[in-house]
């Protein structure tokens, strides 16, 4: 993966794109309506949720032309409740969050839905 740079008065920060893409998932399995990440694979149609450790394999980190972040979540929310207020939420949080985190401008979040799932 790439890494992101910020230069400053006293040197240059390398953000790497797995770093922030796991803080990111770890910032969304936190937001309500979601169930866990996930990847799709398309080969045999099926969805698994990812364990915490590899939350970023959910998420592909990239950076637009302007060099702000691009974030793609790959998500599995829960059954019955408004997947509008779900992205919502989630939107706010992580955009919110990685920015105070990495110091960088996040540009756009798409938001994946691959499965819908009753939580018990």
């Amino acid at each position: 993966m790439k890494n992101s740079s910020i230069d400053t008065h006293m040197g240059s920060i390398a953000i790497n794109q797995d770093v922030i893409a796991q803080y990111a998932g770890s910032v969304a399995v936190e937001c309500f309506g979601i169930v866990g990440m996930t990847v799709a694979n398309v080969r045999d149609g099926l969805v698994r949720i990812l364990k915490f450790d590899s939350l970023s394999k959910g998420i592909n980190v990239s950076f637009s032309a302007n060099h702000k972040l691009i974030l793609d979540f790959h998500v599995i929310v829960a059954y019955g409740v408004s997947i509008v207020a779900v992205a919502d939420n989630l939107i706010g949080n992580v955009k919110y969050k990685v920015e105070q985190f990495t110091g960088l401008e996040v540009e756009k979040i798409n938001i994946f839905v691959e499965g819908v799932r009753v939580i018990d």
